[in-house]
């Protein structure tokens, strides 16, 4: 009987310790609250701070849904090694359709002295969400191409890779394969190498090879093109 006497002071001397200190830790109503907070008038003001007061945002969420590319304007110079054809670029890529995957990008070019001149537009979906740094985009669109041994006009079809090696569009390596009147006896196939980077926050300098495969000829334009992201 003692024995047992012995247990149960004990036990509820242990508990009488544990209940005090577990009074002595703060309580959740001790922490401060923001609106408790020496704030600045204009941290006060912040949007940020009143979005958070509302609703603390998904962070993970808006850096996948943030695109880690943007629209681009571009002015540069070409050339066709073959024939030694300079001549002007210009064009715009990726141009957002709302907030879906879609863009719409497109390009002219002409020779300054001889008959080369290619144009056209294409719509691209990019299969994963705009934020990755590795994307693929189908594309869709039309293509006029004119050389010394050809002249085509015709539905562009392909695919897109693109990697971005930092957000906001600092800088990209970008591959595309495409085919103008895929199938037919006149079919071009299209490949282009774009690599760019930027030297200010809305200026890139984009370095570019596109080769043309047809039955008629093989040729290769390379420029360097200077791209405004608003």
């Amino acid at each position: 009987m003692r024995d047992r006497l012995l247990i149960i002071f004990s036990f509820l001397f242990y508990l009488q310790i544990f209940s005090t200190s577990a009074r002595s830790q703060p309580q959740p109503s001790s922490i401060p609250r923001a609106s408790d907070l020496d704030l600045s008038p204009d941290i006060e003001d912040s949007p940020v701070l009143q979005r958070w007061r509302e609703q603390v945002p998904n962070i993970l969420e808006e850096i996948t849904r943030d695109p880690s590319f943007r629209t681009r304007l571009r002015l540069g110079y070409s050339l066709f090694l073959s024939a030694q054809a300079a001549g002007i670029t210009l064009g715009v890529e990726d141009v957002f359709i709302g907030s879906t995957r879609f863009t719409v990008s497109g390009e002219y070019y002409t020779a300054f002295d001889s008959d080369r001149t290619s144009y056209g537009g294409e719509l691209r979906y990019y299969l994963r969400p705009l934020g990755s740094y590795i994307n693929v985009a189908p594309l869709i669109g039309y293509r006029h191409l004119e050389t010394d041994a050809y002249s085509l006009d015709g539905v562009n079809l392909g695919a897109r890779l693109l990697l971005a090696f930092s957000r906001d569009g600092a800088a990209d390596i970008s591959l595309s394969q495409s085919w103008v009147a895929l199938g037919t006896d006149t079919e071009v196939g299209l490949t282009t190498l774009s690599i760019s980077y930027a030297i200010t926050q809305s200026l890139r300098v984009s370095t570019g090879i596109q080769q043309q495969n047809s039955r008629q000829s093989k040729d290769s334009r390379v420029g360097i093109i200077l791209e405004w992201m608003p």
